[in-house]
């Protein structure tokens, strides 16, 4: 396991060893699950194209009554 020397101000470190002992943890080991959230996030440059991709598949939709649809769907299973 590498260890890695970084600079942290005093606030939050604080934090972050307040938080280690609320979870009867080491500071690595928070600082590593934290690292990992973030990694796993989707960027939000990706998120924004994919919302930009879903409004233009709406765009190019025909306007519809969703009460007509649920009304339809309801009735095709009687």
């Amino acid at each position: 396991m590498a260890k890695v020397m970084v600079s942290l101000p005093d606030e939050l470190l604080t934090r972050i060893d307040q938080e280690a002992r609320r979870r009867s943890t080491s500071r690595s080991a928070l600082l590593a699950v934290a690292a990992s959230r973030e990694l796993e996030r989707r960027d939000s440059d990706e998120i924004a194209h994919a919302i930009t991709r879903s409004e233009e598949r709406f765009r190019r939709t025909a306007d519809f009554e969703s009460a007509d649809v649920i009304r339809g769907e309801r009735d095709s299973r009687k």
